[in-house]
This record gives C-alpha cells, sequence and structure tokens, in this order.
C-alpha cells in the first residue's frame, strides 16, 4: 500500500508526498530496455539513491518517512546499502526536532572481527524497530533485515520503503508477521507493479 493514496490536503502529508513523487520521477526513473536483477525485462528502472542522497530529496524522503513512524519506534535501519541513507537521514531529521531515534545497518554478512555480528549501528535488545529498504520489488531485502534484527533481540513493527516497484513485498512480509508500506508504489509513478 501507497502512502500516497492518503489525503491530508495542500501542504500536508500528502502534499510533501506529491513532491517527492515528482522528484522520483525528475532524478531516480528512467525508461528504456532494462535488464532487472531478477534477470526479467523492464520498460523502466528506479535509482531511488538519486532522490535519497541528492539535496532537495534527501528532505522530503526524511519528512514522509517520519509521518509513517509510528511514535513508539526507537530505531530505524535496514540491509545495507538500500537502507542506509534512508535510516540515516530519517534519524538525523528526527534528532533534530527533538525525537530519539537509532539509526543502524544491517551488514551482509557477519563481521568477523571485533564485536562480530550483522548490526552496525545502534540497535538495542528491546527496541522497536522500523526496517527500511530505498526500492522493494519482492521484499527479500526487507525480510532478511527482519530476520537480523530478531536475531539482535529486538522488534519489527513496521517495513516501511521508499518505492514499491514490485508489490509483492506486503504479502511476503505480511507471512512473517510484519506491517508493510511504501511511500510511493509503481502506480504512483505511472507504471504498473512487476510482480503478480
Amino acid at each position: 500500500m501507497s502512502a500516497l493514496t492518503d489525503s491530508d490536503g495542500p501542504g500536508g502529508a500528502a502534499g510533501g508526498l506529491e513532491a517527492l513523487r515528482a522528484h522520483v520521477l525528475a532524478h531516480s526513473v528512467r525508461t528504456g530496455d532494462f535488464v532487472l536483477k531478477s534477470g526479467r525485462q523492464s520498460t523502466w528502472f528506479i535509482d531511488s539513491k538519486q532522490t535519497v542522497c541528492r539535496p532537495g530529496g534527501t528532505l522530503l524522503v526524511a519528512e514522509a518517512m517520519l509521518a509513517e513512524i509510528p511514535d513508539e519506534a526507537s530505531a530505524i535501519g535496514g540491509l545495507t546499502m538500500g537502507a542506509d541513507p534512508v535510516a540515516f537521514i530519517t534519524a538525523g531529521v528526527a534528532a533534530d526536532r527533538g525525537r530519539e531515534l537509532k539509526a543502524f545497518s544491517v551488514r551482509k554478512e557477519a563481521k568477523g572481527h571485533g564485536g562480530g555480528g550483522r548490526i552496525a549501528g545502534a540497535l538495542d535488545p528491546g527496541d522497536l524497530v522500523v526496517v527500511t529498504e530505498d526500492t522493494v520489488t519482492r521484499g527479500t531485502s526487507l525480510l532478511e533485515a527482519v530476520r537480523a534484527v530478531r536475531e539482535a533481540g529486538a522488534e519489527v513493527i513496521l517495513a516501511l520503503a521508499v518505492v514499491d516497484r514490485g508489490g509483492a513485498a506486503e504479502a511476503l512480509l505480511g507471512s512473517h508477521d510484519v506491517s508493510f508500506r511504501a511511500l510511493l508504489g509503481a502506480p504512483d509513478l505511472g507504471f504498473e507493479f512487476d510482480e503478480p
């Protein structure tokens, strides 16, 4: 489900999402012939980092994320690299507003030296976590992060992506008792979902 379907009137959360949508379309979406990570062909490609990491886009992402993150959340993070800029900019903007929200990354493999483990950053047992990602297709990266967070003794209360291009993440995560939302879905950008 996309947050753009919610309506808060001009200048509200929906107005911010409209500005985010425009930024994503201007900087992150390309059309043509592409081979996706899955090996499938597609007529469009999205590199959400072109929005998440650009001036103008970073704050739009953080504002929209914070509007969706439950008040009780204490940490945000996900699988590196897709989650890193989203989590860190969101936690930074939250801190500037007096809201305590830790940020962390989930390594693709456990570190073999130092403290070890897959979590890098601030995550403590018992934290209430929002797992995030810049773009999801099937939701497998989010699910991998959910598992690592649970292994670290924290509780995942929401999976939240900037863009859902596939439309399959909600079902996958739901089967693991995790609610999923995206700020924007493929239909918000003028495309069909990639996954049935």
